[in-house]
């Protein structure tokens, strides 16, 4: 592949993980929205019935952003491997073990639809066994999202530390990802052990993405980062000296 076609083709997967990454980001916060809207008001299983299609069609948004996790660790992995192969491969097993856990989440959310039509039908004894039913899923629910945050806080420290080292963008925005991912990635493992920072930690992480993705789709990534030494222009004095090293040889 020559260079152009080499930056031809970058240039589309940097669009198209910019479109990613603004898509996670709306779909992530209207699907978030919904469910907590749903599933955090007071007695929601008497009610979760008549809300079940929305709650389900949240969760089908959050597959959605499981599908884009998984995306951005396949579309990223030839990019970031010539630069790093450990850290390409560190980061693609990173965003599939926060789809997974993501998935988990959507699956916990999914399981209370029949839960509330169990309640509405339950007698009263039968009734605080499925509240505390519904409560033990919503917490793994949210065990499974803090998880899964906190490994896409650790893959985008090794996205962030690639495109500064390779300055595949500006190193001002690579800097503003690596502080973002780590308040995500520290403050999501603390929200674990009980802390409560969780939604406090994603909001710098969650700004970069959005900044990230109109600069991938306007900008690209640094097309220099992928010209190889090999392709630099020899100096002439560079072929004289092989001229006389082969006829000496």
């Amino acid at each position: 592949m020559t260079t152009k076609e080499k930056t031809n083709t970058y240039r589309t997967t940097a669009t198209v993980v910019g479109v990613v990454y603004l898509a996670g980001f709306v779909v992530g916060i209207v699907g978030i929205m919904l469910i907590q809207s749903i599933l955090g008001a007071p007695n929601h299983l008497a009610t979760l019935s008549a809300n079940s299609l929305m709650l389900a069609g949240a969760a089908v948004l959050w597959l959605g952003a499981v599908a884009g996790d998984t995306a951005h660790g396949v579309l990223m992995f030839p990019i970031l491997k010539q630069h790093s192969e450990r850290l390409a491969v560190g980061y693609l097993a990173a965003r599939v073990i926060d789809a997974v856990f993501i998935a988990v989440m959507v699956l916990f959310v999914l399981v209370q639809i029949p839960l509330g039509s169990a309640y509405l039908k339950a007698a009263a004894s039968d009734a605080s066994f499925l509240q505390a039913l519904s409560t033990l899923f919503s917490q793994g629910q949210l065990y499974a999202y803090e998880i899964g945050m906190s490994a896409l806080g650790l893959a985008g420290l090794m996205l962030c530390y690639t495109l500064y080292r390779a300055q595949l963008v500006p190193r001002w925005l690579a800097v503003w990802g690596l502080v973002g991912y780590a308040i995500i990635f520290g403050g999501m493992l603390s929200a674990v052990m009980g802390s409560g920072l969780g939604d406090l930690a994603s909001i710098a992480g969650g700004l970069w993405e959005m900044v990230i993705g109109v600069w991938l789709i306007a900008k690209g990534f640094n097309s220099s980062a992928f010209v190889s030494p090999t392709t630099r222009t020899s100096h002439p004095a560079d072929s004289l000296v092989t001229v006389l090293e082969a006829a000496n040889s």
